[in-house]
């Protein structure tokens, strides 16, 4: 059956109108004693599971004064007609200093409701250790060419630039691994080019891809670009200019700024002969597979994954990386204002999630991409959401299952593909 639904890579928020109105700032919480963790290999993907990090979450009272930026579409207020959001992450487990009251919302016992920053430091830390405790190696972090100098809404570098400085950090005191995945999403295409090659000079001009946790691999530093799209309005790619940024990686950048780069784009990359010239040149490649998914004759929701074989062999065929995509689930319901349950790709309690690790070990794949760890926003979340949301609006939730279940899951399906743990047709752990 082919798929039901097609979602590009991280829709573009209508940016505009999600960009918050400045809002009072406040000192963020400083970070708590490092906790020794084993330190994972940074030289190599091979046997990696890495998660998409977006850490672009901000409230009022947080040190960047934007408001409550990706929560709401006003900046200025949150409200159940203004959300953004389609889980509600389980904020029990974050300390006080890292609780930002939500006005309006009220847990199902009645006390208040809060959520997190992205901007405290405090938080990245800990959703870094929450990655070092769950066998997750590190992240792909999100960074949006809208936000960067040249970018059309540009005023947001500085923030931005601070958080991967802080995520660097979360990632050398929890020996994590991290790498830089751009995006294109929400570009003019006619600087797209210009500002990619410019920021990624500066990234490693500063040396902030030069640290000792930073993911590389043949010798060179790692970077994600996704947006290899044929058809998709938000993210205006050309083959043209698909293989002018190619060129720009794996020619012209010799020397300092030559780095491994993994492409993201289409699912379906296979059924256009310019697309496949294009994906035959990335180092390797990372189709989105968000969004990918069929029912069975029960009426259950499985996702599509009945060409990851010939994917793989077409990739390696042309000395490719295949880098697949897995993901927990999905929702936007808030995001584009659609119903409850509208847009909703069921979890199946963990089961719709377990089958792509699953399937993936039949394969010999030992290295994937978790979408996402917090992208609340199209509800692929699998860091800590909780159960018992407010009552005020429609949230998506873990059905019951304990906040952290899908990290659970996640270091499961990592063993797994790691030859730790024997193949399981079933989810091999309890709640």
């Amino acid at each position: 059956m082919l798929p039901r639904a097609r979602y590009s890579r991280g829709m573009v928020l209508e940016w505009r109108l999600v960009l918050p109105l400045l809002a009072a700032s406040a000192m963020a919480q400083r970070p708590e004693p490092q906790t020794t963790y084993g330190s994972v290999d940074a030289s190599t993907i091979d046997g990696k599971v890495l998660c998409g990090y977006q850490a672009w979450f901000r409230c009022p009272g947080d040190r960047d004064g934007r408001g409550w930026y990706h929560w709401s579409r006003d900046g200025r207020r949150i409200a159940p007609e203004t959300l953004t959001f389609e889980m509600w992450p389980d904020m029990a487990a974050y300390g006080e200093g890292e609780r930002y009251p939500a006005p309006g919302f009220t847990l199902p016992d009645g006390s208040p409701a809060t959520l997190f920053s992205s901007a405290n430091p405090t938080t990245i830390l800990r959703h870094f250790r929450w990655m070092a405790e769950h066998e997750i190696d590190g992240a792909l972090v999100q960074h949006f060419l809208v936000g960067l100098p040249g970018g059309p809404i540009a005023e947001l570098y500085p923030t931005r630039r601070k958080v991967l400085e802080e995520i660097a950090g979360a990632a050398g005191a929890t020996g994590r691994t991290w790498a830089i995945a751009y995006d294109i999403a929400g570009m003019p295409p006619e600087t797209i080019y210009d500002v990619l090659t410019s920021d990624w000079k500066r990234s490693v001009d500063s040396g902030l891809v030069g640290g000792p946790r930073y993911l590389r691999q043949d010798g060179k530093p790692v970077v994600q670009v996704w947006g290899f799209y044929r058809k998709s309005p938000s993210n205006p790619m050309t083959p043209e200019l698909a293989h002018r940024i190619v060129d720009f990686f794996k020619v012209e950048c010799r020397g300092k700024y030559a780095a491994y780069l993994i492409g993201g784009g289409d699912w379906d990359w296979r059924r256009d002969e310019e697309q496949r010239k294009v994906v035959h040149r990335f180092d390797a490649y990372s189709p989105w597979n968000v969004g990918n998914w069929r029912r069975d004759e029960k009426g259950e929701a499985h996702a599509s994954t009945g060409w990851w074989d010939e994917d793989r062999r077409d990739c390696e065929g042309h000395g490719v990386r295949w880098l697949p995509v897995v993901y927990p689930g999905f929702g936007w319901d808030n995001l584009t204002r659609k119903p409850p349950g509208t847009s909703t790709i069921p979890r199946r309690r963990g089961a719709f999630y377990w089958e792509q690790f699953r399937d993936l070990r039949r394969l010999g794949v030992r290295s994937v991409v978790v979408a996402m760890f917090d992208e609340v926003d199209e509800g692929t979340a699998i860091f800590k959401v909780t159960s018992t949301p407010p009552t005020q609006a429609h949230f998506l939730t873990f059905e019951g299952l304990p906040s952290d279940w899908y990290l659970r899951l996640t270091r499961e399906g990592a063993r797994l593909l790691r030859g730790d743990r024997p193949d399981s047709e079933a989810i091999p752990i309890q709640p």
